[in-house]
């Protein structure tokens, strides 16, 4: 079968697709054998092949896939991710979206004392703690792609994991996913669609959203509307509270 490759490097700034003929279904080997038999220059990034370390995360006709989880079919079209610098061919640079990470502070600061864990709370965490920073999120996500200060899909299932974590205490948490964090996030499910792990994000941000709204928080942009709207009662013609 015939597979097309966009490729891409930064000291030529040159961009091509090429088309290669592979024997392999799965993307990784496929990738391999390109590697080995065809073009000695292709760049991709993998690490452990079965789906645990997602760096091999790729674009396949336009979706976010794992290369070593993927089959694929004559005439398929695979590209780097979007939203992230291309280093060269499909291998992007990630390193901003790790500092996002960081900008939340999601971590135990303060370890609880005398603390009795039941698997309920083992269970409140494992879904979101099964995250692999494979990217895909951000490469999917219509925020991130004009926001880059939008601290995004997986660094805000991380916050929510450990804010849920009963084993500590962090107060920052909450606080530092408000500005560029969950109010911006417009919850398309774009990132839900695509992640390898079957995380849920987008009901990660609500639960965030409504974690804040319980401390107090509010949504900031919701401050630009009063109560009726903008509108006052008679710019309808018709006023509930007065007379016929």
């Amino acid at each position: 079968m015939k597979i097309n490759i966009r490729k891409f490097t930064q000291l030529e700034q040159k961009e091509q697709i090429k088309e290669f003929k592979v024997e392999q279904d799965n993307l990784l080997k496929a990738l391999e054998e390109i590697k080995k038999n065809q073009d000695s220059s292709l760049a991709y990034r993998y690490g452990c092949k079965s789906g645990i370390c997602g760096s091999c995360a790729i674009r396949v006709n336009g979706v976010e896939k794992l290369a070593c989880r993927t089959t694929i079919k004559d005439g398929d079209l695979i590209e780097p991710l979007k939203n992230s610098k291309v280093i060269k061919d499909l291998v992007v640079d990630v390193s901003h979206e790790t500092l996002l990470i960081k900008k939340t502070n999601s971590a135990i600061k303060q370890k609880k004392e005398n603390l009795t864990l039941t698997q309920k709370d083992v269970l409140k965490i494992d879904i979101q703690s099964n995250c692999i920073l494979c990217n895909a999120c951000y490469s999917s996500c219509p925020v991130y792609d004009v926001n880059k200060e939008f601290l995004g899909p997986f660094a805000l299932t991380r916050a929510l994991r450990y804010e849920n974590d009963k084993k500590g205490q962090n107060e920052q948490i909450i606080n530092n996913i408000q500005t560029n964090g969950i109010w911006d996030c417009t919850l398309c499910s774009a990132c839900t669609f695509v992640c390898p792990q079957g995380i849920d994000p987008k009901m990660d941000i609500m639960q965030l959203q409504n974690i804040s709204i319980q401390k107090g928080y509010s949504n900031p942009y919701m401050n630009t509307f009063d109560n009726n709207m903008g509108f006052d009662s008679n710019d309808f013609g018709f006023d509930p509270n007065g007379s016929f």
